[in-house]
């Protein structure tokens, strides 16, 4: 089998592999958002747009290579703070149950 025929077949193989992965991902991104909606989280927080807390997508980025953010960002979320993006405060989410905070928290670090 020729290189350019090897190199053909790789990518064939790869775009089957992407096409479910790109679904499961929106279908995750979709399940979050709606998650984020119950939880009111969408009244200051958006994917890729600065409201009054951070994009989510920027959060991301600041703490994706903190192996303690996780457990950080699930205080922050809990208590509520402020001083880390401006001066807004984030006010506490307490009502919010430890596997959707969780959840919520994996997969806004999960953002690219």
């Amino acid at each position: 089998m020729s290189l350019t025929t090897r190199t053909l077949l790789c990518a064939a193989l790869l775009g089957v592999v992407a096409v479910p992965a790109q679904a499961a991902d929106k279908k995750r991104d979709a399940a979050m958002l709606e998650l984020a909606e119950r939880h009111r989280c969408l009244n200051c927080h958006e994917v890729d747009v600065k409201v009054r807390g951070p994009a989510w997508r920027e959060v991301g980025r600041r703490y994706r290579d903190d192996p303690e953010a996780e457990a950080r960002l699930l205080v922050k979320v809990r208590e509520g703070g402020s001083g880390v993006w401006g001066d807004d405060f984030m006010s506490p989410n307490k009502r919010v149950g430890d596997a959707d905070l969780q959840a919520l928290v994996r997969w806004i670090l999960s953002l690219r």
